[in-house]
């Protein structure tokens, strides 16, 4: 028999003035709700024969502070607290989840092939840090063309500065970000402008601090091992009930916080060897949900194997997943603009990878990976180019760096114009992160604030331990002090002046062209051909659809290139170009017109698009 489907957590309702309480947790002999505030009282709950405790209660305020008393010894917070307003280790708080007034009836959501996604850090996006100082700027970002964001974890985590990957309560929403309500907030004002919301969420692993799931029920095995520890329980003895929280925590974000859709962290750490996998039974319960609500959810996973298993269908084996994360486009580009070729670099020291990426995603389709010492990846074929979300900075590619250098601190300004140009004119889902768009010099570092000195010691060892790999030289910005967190914050007044200005205007007229020409707004990889200039750091990729053509032209060499360029059937006619004095360059060597047969010579680390 088939475990059923379980809400957990507390379900507050206003009409009754009852709240229902529901926790797994097979292991115990007694479980009563311990409410601290504003009255002390405990409520006992009884068991099914899955091991979930439930109960209702009367009278209860929405002040509500509660613990869960474990055999009538231990309080514990709830495993699926909505709000823990004190903190990782404090109670419980109840959260009427129908008082909010929503305001998009109407929305229906970005198309993933149309979207235009702005990777975001709560903490360091604005000076306040919070959902609310979040939505102010969304004129700013709509104006730019971004039509999605993308928020980094905001599940609760320890202290008050953290990336968010060591959340531990999945359906608590960070207090110091603004709490449940902040959040909804930040969606409500989203979808009146026509942004999407992304939420990142982390199914692979929980943060050390705070993590009291151990005292409820076999969340984890040692079946596994994982960078964190042991792995999560999805596929060991009640594995079922591991699943259904994640599954309805899943649906929970879909459900109170109207989300669009979910970036899973690390697909790759999720160990499971079921027939039926979690990842899987996931995206069929969000198609479900999708189907039930009236509008497209989105589910879009972060994976280094290579596999489109996690983007086939169900019924073709898959896990069903509607895009990952194309790292292999963010590697060949870094590599060919900055020659960094340490590390997982290793694996991308040719202009042959950016050019295989731009037909396939995936660079290593069942090839040799030298960093890897083993064969790596399997064929893309027959996958849509919005399967594939790309970048060129993302929160993990800059902060995993010794001093969270971004792009802006490694090359000059016309590598920057190039690698925006190389980004938005791919047959993929463009994503930014936040800062890009002007050339944001603060870095992006790794920080936490936990309480633990055990554990900030651990972490700080950890750091250094990662970097070993690469051939980066200094010392690691401690983790746990406040300035790494306030030296991450953006300078947004930079993006109105000089040369930050000018890189904004150039982003914001490249996402242009990619919305208003349909060679560029289709994503067909079929439609696309990308050609190399022998011996030469220089591609030109074509992209085409019915009665519309483009022609794009890169030059990653330090110099000048003279060169016959093959060129398509057509009347080229330049739409732009990284060189001219509009976008503070030296001048353009191209020429107004492409003519087949012509010698061109394109400027050093330039860009230019031409149209037939």
């Amino acid at each position: 028999m088939l475990v059923k489907s379980m809400r957990v957590g507390s379900h507050y309702s206003a009409e009754t003035n009852k709240c229902q309480f529901n926790v797994w947790a097979p292991m115990r002999e007694k479980l009563a709700v311990h409410i601290v505030h504003p009255q002390e009282k405990l409520i006992e709950l009884k068991k099914d024969e899955w091991g979930y405790w439930q109960g209702e209660a009367k009278d209860i305020d929405l002040e509500t502070l509660y613990f869960y008393q474990l055999d009538g010894e231990t309080d514990r917070p709830d495993p699926a607290s909505n709000w823990q307003p004190q903190g990782v280790h404090g109670p419980s708080k109840v959260v009427d989840h129908q008082k909010f007034t929503w305001n998009d009836t109407s929305w229906q959501g970005i198309p993933l092939a149309e979207m235009i996604i702005y990777e975001l850090h709560v903490g360091t996006f604005t000076p306040e840090g919070t959902f609310a100082a979040i939505i102010p700027r969304l004129p700013e970002l709509k104006d730019l063309g971004i039509n999605t964001i993308e928020i980094m974890p905001v599940a609760q985590f320890p202290g008050d500065r953290n990336w968010g990957y060591d959340g531990v309560y999945l359906y608590g929403v960070q207090d110091s970000y603004g709490g449940p309500d902040g959040l909804k907030q930040l969606v409500n004002a989203c979808h009146q402008v026509d942004i999407s919301v992304i939420l990142d969420v982390v199914y692979n692993h929980f943060g050390p601090e705070g993590n009291y799931l151990w005292d409820y029920g076999p969340y984890f095995t040692n079946k596994y091992n994982t960078p964190w520890g042991n792995a999560v329980n999805f596929d060991d003895e009640c594995s079922n009930e591991v699943r259904n929280f994640f599954i309805e925590n899943t649906l929970y974000w879909l459900d109170k916080y109207h989300i669009d859709g979910l970036r899973l962290d690390a697909v790759h750490a999720i160990y499971d060897m079921s027939a039926e996998p979690f990842l899987q039974q996931l995206a069929a319960r969000v198609e479900e949900f999708s189907k039930s609500d009236g509008r497209k959810r989105y589910l879009i996973a972060e994976s280094d194997l290579n596999d489109v298993r996690v983007l086939r269908s169900k019924e073709q084996g898959g896990f069903g997943h509607d895009a990952q994360w194309c790292d292999d486009f963010h590697h060949s580009l870094h590599s060919l603009l900055t020659g960094e070729n340490s590390g997982y670099y290793s694996d991308f020291k040719s202009i042959e990878c950016l050019k295989k990426s731009y037909k396939e995603g995936y660079v290593y389709t069942g090839e040799y990976s030298p960093h890897r010492k083993r064969n790596h990846g399997n064929s893309t074929l027959g996958f849509a180019g919005e399967k594939f979300v790309v970048c060129i900075q993302n929160h993990d590619q800059i902060g995993n760096r010794l001093i969270g250098e971004r792009l802006s601190a490694l090359v000059n300004f016309e590598a920057l114009k190039l690698a925006a140009g190389a980004l938005l004119i791919s047959p993929f889902v463009p994503m930014l992160y936040m800062g890009e768009e002007y050339g944001e010099e603060a870095p992006f570092m790794y920080f936490v604030s936990h309480g633990d000195p055990n554990l900030v010691e651990a972490v700080r060892k950890g750091r250094a331990e990662e970097f070993k790999s690469f051939n980066w030289s200094g010392e690691v910005p401690d983790p746990q002090g406040e300035k790494v967190f306030m030296d991450s914050q953006l300078n947004w007044e930079k993006s109105r002046e000089g040369k930050y200005k000018i890189l904004r205007s150039f982003y914001k007229r490249l996402i242009e062209l990619r919305k208003k020409i349909p060679a560029l707004a289709k994503l067909d990889r079929t439609k696309t051909e990308v050609y190399n200039v022998a011996d030469k750091n220089v591609l030109l990729l074509h992209r085409w659809e019915e009665k519309s053509s483009v022609l794009s032209l890169m030059n990653f060499e330090k110099e000048s290139v003279t060169f016959e360029p093959q060129l398509p059937q057509g009347n080229w006619q330049k739409l732009l170009n990284s060189s001219d004095q509009e976008w503070i360059g030296n001048g353009a060597a191209l020429p107004e017109k492409l003519l087949s047969g012509q010698t061109v010579t394109i400027n050093p680390l330039s860009f230019a698009v031409y149209e037939e």
